[in-house]
């Protein structure tokens, strides 16, 4: 099967499951205890007053009809109104989403810079104090919760040392003029100086935090896929030639090596933006992680459903689109 009827049979396999997840949510949230129309007005609105929103909000319908409504709006590109806010959830999530991805972004930079080259000078040093140092770092970092280590960040360099902002994007006073709505490119568009000093303090905790978890995930993986490859024929034949030893770790291991890692890269980078709801929740980070706390909050479903049908679409065209970048990295790869 070539490359371009692969993307196509992955796409056509992808719609179906996309309308199930939307089928599941949508259950799961009108199974779950609670009344949302009680959650907005709140348990002493009088009975008319929650008949009518009901009415208004749809709640009243057969829950089939209520489904077909949805997803015949989904299909036009409609997500709907908030019941909360009765703006358009499509424009209130772009609003949410550079922030996210700016985050993203950093905290998915840090773990590739902490991952990779320590697993490869782990593999390098196989078996020394680099190695089991590595291995220790993996475990015992993957095992703390990310809301904990975040705080952990907040008390010792926001607290304590007063070294860096706890919470919050960027200072309100300081916020560039918005053309991308990632506030680091912003200012740098505008060269507005300040403001991007001040944007970029606050986003090393959230991001540091952030990369720290995942970063323990590509150490790993580096590590188990360089060693394999430094068993392989070309890599003994490279070392017999007296090439260098960290240019056949670098340029012929991990080369090679990189292909299975890249997928990981790529599910790790969409697992990070939906994985970013702790991170944001605890710092105040103003991204679609903490909009959808916020509606779960409010059991405003139309927004609930929105969100995550975002990050379904995100993880989709990621997943698409690290098939065909390991395609065109590795020839040997056939569909």
């Amino acid at each position: 099967m070539s490359l371009k009827w692969y993307v196509i049979t992955r796409i056509l396999l992808a719609i179906p499951m996309f309308f199930i997840l939307l089928l599941l949510i949508f259950i799961v949230l009108r199974i779950l205890p609670g009344d949302p129309v009680l959650a907005m007005l709140g348990g002493k609105a009088p009975i008319q007053v929650i008949e009518q929103k009901r009415h208004e909000l749809g709640y009243d319908k057969p829950i089939i009809q209520q489904f077909g409504d949805y997803i015949i709006g989904v299909l036009k590109g409609d997500l709907g109104r908030s019941a909360l806010t009765k703006r358009p959830i499509s424009e209130e999530i772009a609003r949410k989403l550079p922030a996210t991805i700016e985050l993203t972004i950093f905290g998915f930079g840090i773990a590739l810079i902490i991952g990779i080259f320590w697993g490869a000078e782990a593999t390098r040093h196989h078996g020394g104090v680099i190695d089991v140092a590595g291995r220790m770092y993996a475990i015992f970092i993957y095992s703390i919760p990310v809301f904990w280590l975040g705080m952990l960040f907040q008390w010792l360099f926001g607290v304590k040392l007063k070294w860096l902002p706890i919470a919050g994007r960027i200072s309100p006073l300081l916020r560039p003029e918005k053309i991308t709505g990632l506030y680091l490119l912003d200012s740098l568009i505008t060269w507005n100086i300040p403001a991007l000093k001040d944007a970029f303090l606050h986003i090393i905790l959230p991001s540091v935090a952030l990369g720290l978890i995942i970063s323990s995930v590509f150490l790993r993986m580096v590590r188990s896929n360089m060693v394999v490859m430094l068993s392989q024929d070309f890599v003994k034949a490279a070392r017999a030639r007296g090439i260098k030893e960290s240019r056949v770790i670098y340029k012929h291991a991990l080369k090679n090596a990189f292909v299975p890692i890249m997928t990981v890269m790529g599910l790790q980078f969409a697992a990070l933006m939906a994985g970013a709801v702790l991170t944001e929740t605890t710092f105040a980070w103003p991204g679609i992680g903490s909009y959808l706390v916020e509606k779960i909050r409010y059991r405003d479903f139309p927004a609930i459903q929105g969100t995550i049908a975002v990050y379904a679409i995100i993880v989709i065209v990621i997943s698409i689109v690290v098939d065909i970048v390991n395609a065109l990295v590795d020839p040997r790869v056939r569909y």
